[in-house]
């Protein structure tokens, strides 16, 4: 797991910092003030309240399992996930109506902010596609010059020049600063609300689950919940 202490402070995500005009020292303070594990299981009602930006979810919404998943897009263990089990539980328990799934930003430091933008930019039925492609091509803009690798793994998913710098550009675009305040308040009600202290984190019907789960873990904690 990457904890929020884990945090990246090199030179090119200061320079991409102050692209995107977000402060540097508000994110190492947020990494720094990491807070111990929190309890095993959470009430539904404390999970229930969505994004400001809205919950990007899949599935039923009357699945009797419902997953919810805090992740950082420069998380190596969040890829691993998506890239090695989230294919095999969307098979098995998504696209089959027993679990509805629902994705969360909590970004550890700016560029995962950014990757995390780009994704929320896009049109709506485009998240998820935008959020695989990223987090599959991860070791390709996860680098110590991101902009460029970030914007050529864009273009994939449809992005022009113009359209990645107005998506990133929180000083003169309202909307992107928008955006960057809903993936703050996401992260910060995760880490304050619901004790998030590393990625990912997983919470299945309020059980907390940390790590980049296999398929087969999965499969024991949504077993219960699947019992006539």
């Amino acid at each position: 797991m990457l904890s929020r202490r884990d945090f990246v402070t090199g030179v090119s995500v200061v320079a991409l910092c102050a692209a995107m005009g977000a402060p540097t020292t508000a994110w190492a303070q947020r990494a720094q003030q990491a807070p111990p594990p929190g309890p095993a299981t959470v009430p539904l009602a404390d999970l229930a309240e969505p994004s400001p930006l809205g919950d990007m979810t899949m599935g039923k919404d009357d699945a009797p399992v419902t997953i919810i998943e805090y992740a950082s897009m420069t998380c190596p263990h969040c890829a691993h996930f998506t890239v090695n089990t989230f294919p095999k539980l969307k098979e098995k328990y998504i696209d089959t109506g027993k679990v509805r799934f629902i994705f969360r930003e909590f970004p550890l430091d700016p560029l995962a902010a950014a990757a995390s933008m780009l994704a929320r930019c896009a049109d709506k039925e485009k998240f998820f596609p935008v959020l695989d492609l990223l987090f599959h091509t991860q070791a390709q803009w996860a680098v110590q010059s991101p902009l460029e690798p970030l914007f050529n793994v864009a273009k994939q998913a449809g992005y022009t020049r113009e359209a990645f710098d107005a998506c990133i550009d929180t000083r003169n675009n309202e909307n992107s600063r928008k955006i960057l305040s809903g993936i703050e308040s996401t992260r910060n009600r995760g880490a304050d609300k619901l004790k998030v202290a590393s990625t990912p984190t997983f919470f299945i019907n309020g059980k907390r689950v940390t790590g980049s789960v296999s398929i087969e873990e999965l499969d024991k904690e949504i077993a219960p919940y699947l019992k006539a």
